[in-house]
């Protein structure tokens, strides 16, 4: 929440949503001297940026559009980079780890090979016995493997509380628990945003709410085709160095943290904005999780938890200036990649907003791009 002591300047910039994509936009836009005030329905770093895995990269990512891909190298190249200054910063530990990800028998083998190919990332082919090599706490396997070993991860929770610590030194006014109703829109402009606590005027407001993002868009007639997509996961507590890998099996995976947790995940659910947790789904991920690593069996089970993702029609976020709205600006989409591409999505949107050249061409990942579905995404959305 806002430091009542500190007296906070008329903004220059709303935005609506304080996950990894709001946050790390209000962070970026102080840094340039604009004042910023950040919205929350809730809790900043909670929703789904809390609730993912920490992957910084896409399941499968040769099953990804390019543009995808193109948003997740660019991150990844910086992402050492952003996770140290922040723990310069604040004192808050990101936890960056390059853990690598393993790939068990995955079914598209040569396309694989030729994604790495394209997009210069190191890839390795490996038997059986080599991929036992690299997670000895894996079960026994006859299949190949593909090895990615620059791929890392970082731990989301603390990614969270380092932005929002960022955010105070920077001064950014932090209103938690502060819904936004509605726009205020003139002229096909954007003039500020509608809150319980009154109107906020601003000229500049950027919609970074994730699954709840269409919500402000509705009535428009460019709207967003987000859906939620229910996500439930897993964390066992286990011995420190048990696990060092990611560990992917189909859509099953084992995430290692520096201090020995598992987590185990993860379900892809349309149950709109449903997060409760199911048993059902608790046994599959435990089962799923101990046949990965048998050694889970004996390891408790701390919690169990679901959040909603973001779901696009194929993946693709979509960044850029409203086309009916100018000065409203959208982030949003990321499905389950909010964290890994957060570098490169932030960084692009502030390019079309203080009008630098783009890092990557806006046309993909306009509001109005076409975003052919397929099997990998939530088609309805």
């Amino acid at each position: 929440m806002s430091d009542p002591q500190i007296k906070y300047d008329a903004p220059d910039c709303i935005i609506i949503g304080g996950g990894v994509i709001g946050m790390l936009c209000a962070r970026e836009l102080a840094g340039e001297g604009l004042k910023v005030t950040l919205l929350d329905k809730g809790q900043t770093g909670q929703e789904s940026t809390w609730a993912g895995g920490g992957i910084l990269s896409p399941l499968h990512p040769w099953r990804y559009p390019d543009a995808v891909s193109a948003m997740a190298r660019w991150s990844q190249a910086r992402y050492p980079e952003f996770a140290e200054a922040l723990k310069t910063e604040t004192g808050v530990d990101p936890e960056w780890v390059q853990s690598g990800v393993l790939v068990l028998d995955p079914e598209d083998i040569d396309g694989a090979l030729a994604w790495g190919k394209k997009w210069q990332t190191q890839i390795e082919l490996l038997s059986a016995d080599e991929a036992a090599i690299r997670e000895p706490a894996m079960a026994p396997r006859k299949g190949n493997a593909v090895w990615l070993p620059k791929l890392a991860q970082a731990r989301n929770p603390r990614m969270g509380r380092a932005l929002t610590e960022s955010l105070h030194r920077r001064r950014v006014d932090i209103r938690e628990n502060c819904a936004v109703t509605g726009l205020e829109i003139a002229d096909g402009h954007i003039r500020g945003v509608r809150t319980a606590e009154g109107i906020l005027r601003a000229d500049r407001v950027i919609l970074a709410a994730g699954a709840w993002s269409p919500q402000l868009t509705n009535g428009l007639q460019t709207t967003l085709k987000v859906l939620p997509v229910r996500g439930q996961m897993l964390v066992f507590r286990a011995p420190e160095d048990l696990v060092t890998r990611i560990v992917l099996d189909g859509p099953r995976y084992v995430i290692p943290r520096l201090d020995g947790r598992v987590l185990a995940g993860s379900t892809v659910e349309f149950v709109g904005f449903n997060k409760n947790t199911t048993e059902s789904a608790r046994e599959d991920l435990q089962a799923a999780a101990i046949e990965l690593i048998p050694a889970l069996a004996n390891c408790e089970i701390e919690h169990h938890w679901a959040g909603l993702r973001p779901g696009s029609p194929n993946g693709v976020p979509y960044i850029g200036e409203h086309p009916e709205i100018s000065g409203f600006y959208i982030n949003t989409g990321h499905y389950r990649n909010g964290l890994g591409l957060a570098p490169a999505a932030v960084h692009l949107l502030l390019d079309l907003m203080l009008e630098r050249p783009p890092i990557l061409p806006p046309e993909d990942y306009a509001l109005g791009q076409q975003r052919p579905p397929s099997a990998e995404f939530p088609r309805d959305a």
